[in-house]
């Protein structure tokens, strides 16, 4: 039985791409490892897997009684359903430690990077591999993602060296190809209210306190919060059926760097003095603010803390 690989529900790109990318290294390095997914993937992601024409993990609802490996997370509020029933053997990810408890040892691989697919081309490079150009162009992919083309506060010098080799080694132009996969992950127009939330959702449990924080790009926000009100009302279901203490849900524009907050639930106050901002409207300005892992949570976490 094949061991599964996969990232946190709400998939993006990182999680796909490095859920495929680790399942190649352990190929080759004489493991039967298979990359799955939690979800569905979002518009931007579908755009990189069309371009290098590779097909997007197989679906699963639950990992009981599997053997399996994390990617790009490992809070158990992001993991699969059966968590608790697997055996976890290994774990790679570039995200805080939280509410992560397994019986037994396992292998772990943490560095304070912009992207889990820089550090999966170095265990490639530790091993004396290379990824396939395929496979180089989806962790490429990551990167712009998770950095957005490296203008992320999140990215770092390790970020920026590992996106120009595996551009190399995939043969693409990094700002021509960036620019237009960040671009596709911006049409939104489609999408239901629902869809917009949950593309890219993460529960955060802090202090006994569970909230939620979704995240979309965009170029036109205007486009999104003329929406606010049905948002809201899809963003209050959440908060209802996950038992959450507030939820916030940023809009950013991938060309300004801003993000523009829509708040709900009871946490005016810690919003507040996290972002030293005031909520007009269900509304908080987020002016310079893009990551959720750096941005958003640090400064949410220590505001409930001393709460």
């Amino acid at each position: 039985m094949s061991i599964l690989v996969f990232g946190h529900k709400n998939p993006d790109t990182d999680t796909i791409c490095s859920a495929i990318a680790y399942a190649e290294l352990k190929g080759k390095l004489g493991k039967d490892v298979k990359a799955v997914r939690l979800g569905e993937v979002n518009e931007e992601t579908k755009f990189v897997l069309n371009y290098f024409k590779v097909e997007k993990p197989e679906l699963i609802e639950s990992v009981s009684g599997k053997e399996i490996m994390l990617v790009d997370h490992n809070e158990r509020t992001q993991t699969a359903d059966g968590f608790e029933e697997a055996k976890v053997l290994e774990l790679v990810d570039h995200h805080r430690i939280s509410n992560f408890n397994v019986d037994e040892p396992l292998y772990v691989r943490m560095e304070p990077v912009g992207c889990t697919a820089t550090i999966i081309l170095k265990l490639f490079k530790e091993n004396n591999l290379l990824p396939a150009p395929t496979t180089a162009g989806l962790m490429l992919s990551a990167i712009i993602s998770d950095t957005l083309l490296f203008k992320s506060p999140t990215c770092t010098e390790c970020d920026v060296k590992a996106g120009k080799e595996l551009a190399e080694i995939a043969g693409v132009n990094i700002e021509e190809y960036g620019l237009e996969m960040l671009k596709a992950g911006t049409d939104l127009g489609g999408k239901s209210e629902s869809e917009l939330i949950n593309m890219d959702m993460k529960i955060f449990e802090v202090d006994g306190s569970k909230i939620g924080v979704a995240q979309v790009n965009t170029v036109n926000e205007a486009e999104l919060l003329e929406r606010k009100e049905k948002l809201l009302v899809e963003i209050n279901n959440i908060i209802k059926k996950e038992g959450l203490k507030f939820f916030i849900f940023a809009i950013t524009n991938i060309l300004s760097n801003d993000s523009t907050g829509i708040v709900a639930g009871d946490g005016n106050a810690i919003i507040e003095k996290a972002f030293n901002e005031k909520i007009d409207n269900n509304l908080i300005a987020l002016k310079g603010i893009v990551s959720r892992k750096k941005q958003i949570i640090p400064p949410l976490t220590k505001a409930i803390q001393e709460a």
